[in-house]
């Protein structure tokens, strides 16, 4: 994924050694997630999908918002490939697009990513609503359906501005509307600060708001409609896994706008590690689209059942099945 070439001619043969050896470790990690990760995140981030719009009834509200993130993942997942085999991929690249297919698969990316961070973001807040007002039904699935039809607008109004700034920055300079706008960095600052620096205070903001709950048994703990107990420890390992994937990106953003504000050169030992640590963070942020359905699989409770249910109804087709007992205490629940 990472060429040595900024350090020829600029850094000692340990630095050159140093950098092979790095970029034949990242080279390594990326084809096995070419191999492995996007096959399950492909595969489980569709079956997540399937169940839970097979099985609406029994959806819940955090249901709603990773079948949000899924279908984000999914985008993430066919984008892989192409980013890190593609002409991004300096070092071992298999093949090359146009300017204008590099900026809609840009584009993607960018909204993928603002689906998924405001959907881990939005998760938690309704997550303390549900918890301090269940009775209000401000968190309802109807509403949050609704509010996942926002965030992807949304995401793709905010990718959209991004858009004209990458666009002139490919164009030619002749272009009077682009001769004032061919910086790239202005749309990472514009990434930086909505796509991560707004959702991550409002997680921050909910996180606090859920500590202030007593964790005492209340008469409305009994309640049946209160959400299932391991949501919780399924919202703390979303957004410590979601944040922990996605903050090296946005941060590698960051530092390239601030050194772009220098309006210096950049020695070639400092551009060769800025431009490996955005190809690491963008491993780790595709990787992302591969942890989250296991993490959904594997935490909530309600997963298997829904998965049974959909298998058991696939085999018997057009037939009459059985009613599934289990399946339908739940779904009353």
């Amino acid at each position: 994924m990472w060429s040595c070439g900024p350090l020829n001619g600029t850094g000692s043969l340990e630095d050159q050694l140093l950098c092979q050896h790095f970029h034949l470790v990242l080279s390594i990690f990326s084809l096995l997630y070419l191999v492995v990760g996007v096959p399950i995140g492909l595969g489980y981030n569709a079956l997540l999908v399937l169940v839970n719009l097979y099985d609406q009834n029994s959806m819940t509200m955090p249901d709603v918002y990773f079948v949000n993130m899924a279908v984000a993942g999914l985008v993430l997942s066919a984008l892989a490939p192409v980013h890190l085999l593609g002409p991004t991929a300096s070092g071992w690249a298999l093949w090359g697009f146009s300017s204008e297919a590099h900026i809609t698969l840009l584009v993607l990316f960018n909204v993928s990513s603002l689906v998924t961070m405001y959907s881990t973001a939005l998760l938690s807040l309704d997550y303390y609503i549900e918890r301090a007002l269940p009775r209000t039904y401000m968190s309802s699935v109807y509403n949050t359906r609704h509010v996942c039809g926002f965030v992807w607008g949304g995401a793709l109004l905010t990718s959209f501005s991004s858009l004209l700034f990458y666009i002139c920055s490919h164009v030619a300079a002749r272009v009077v509307e682009c001769s004032k706008m061919q910086d790239t960095e202005a749309a990472d600052a514009i990434m930086v600060f909505i796509g991560y620096l707004v959702p991550t205070l409002a997680v921050l903001y909910a996180l606090a708001l859920i500590s202030r709950i007593r964790k005492e048994d209340t008469p409305l703990d009994q309640d049946a409609g209160r959400l299932d107990p391991s949501v919780h420890r399924l919202l703390v390992a979303t957004v410590c896994t979601q944040f922990g994937l996605w903050t090296p990106h946005y941060l590698t953003l960051l530092a390239h706008t601030l050194l772009a504000l220098r309006g210096k050169p950049m020695d070639g030992r400092y551009l060769g590690i800025l431009l490996f640590a955005k190809d690491v963070s963008r491993f780790l942020a595709f990787s992302s689209s591969s942890v989250m359905p296991l993490l959904y699989r594997y935490i909530n409770r309600n997963f298997p059942g829904k998965l049974r249910r959909l298998i058991k109804k696939i085999h018997c087709g057009h037939q009459s099945c059985s009613p599934d007992q289990v399946g339908v205490q739940q779904v009353m629940a």
